[in-house]
């Protein structure tokens, strides 16, 4: 009581103007995402359908768990554990897409080297994954995805991915995949060609993270 006594009832805090002359950097994070380029918003109706198809592969995908984990996975699969990003970047993408590898030689186009153009993601796969390893795994792909170009393995696995990913999201989860919708938002504004197939794809998942996971504030406005 006696030293808060003598404590001033008014303290000025003594700011050197010099010091808040100079610029500083303040870094913003976009909570939304970018709006599609002219001409490719989707409709609302696209968008709810995509919901809707998404939904029965969700419930078709949990009601038929048990029988595809039983299924004896090929020789050649052989799953990388949890821990291993590189292990589980090259199986998802294949060694042709991890490597930037534009085209496969002519002597290897007699069969599919999964090992080159990467594993599908089968069923008998993704049903063996944990939902730990399932966010592990969006984790890795997303990272890698943050400074790659998209292609049509990486888009085939986020959506399986997408589809394990149980709800209510864990608060990784949640981040992971907004993090994955802004990005997608991004690549498709920077996409030069606008190739088509590829838009729709981007869509797709921003569709899929902002209508079904409920990340409404990054959803398309319809056109």
């Amino acid at each position: 009581r006696i030293e808060a006594a003598r404590c001033p009832d008014v303290v000025v805090a003594k700011i050197d103007p010099k010091k808040l002359s100079k610029k500083r950097t303040v870094n913003v994070s976009i909570s939304g995402c970018q709006p599609a380029p002219e001409g490719y918003s989707p409709t609302l109706k696209w968008q709810q359908q995509q919901v809707a198809n998404f939904s029965a592969v969700r419930q078709s995908l949990n009601k038929h768990r048990n029988h595809w984990q039983s299924q004896n996975l090929d020789n050649n699969v052989t799953m990388p554990k949890s821990e291993d990003e590189e292990g589980w970047k090259k199986f998802c993408l294949g060694e042709r897409v991890y490597s930037e590898i534009d085209a496969l030689s002519d002597n290897e186009n007699l069969g599919i080297d999964y090992i080159k153009v990467g594993f599908p993601p089968l069923l008998s796969i993704v049903s063996r994954m944990s939902q730990a390893t399932v966010t592990t795994v969006l984790e890795y792909l997303i990272s890698w995805f943050g400074e790659k170009k998209f292609t049509p393995e990486l888009g085939r696995w986020l959506y399986a991915l997408l589809a394990c990913l149980e709800k209510p999201l864990l608060p990784e989860a949640h981040s992971l995949i907004r993090q994955l919708a802004r990005r997608c938002s991004e690549v498709r504004v920077l996409e030069e060609n606008k190739n088509e197939e590829q838009i729709s794809a981007l869509n797709l998942i921003i569709c899929l993270v902002s209508r079904y996971f409920d990340q409404r504030d990054l959803a398309d406005e319809p056109s």
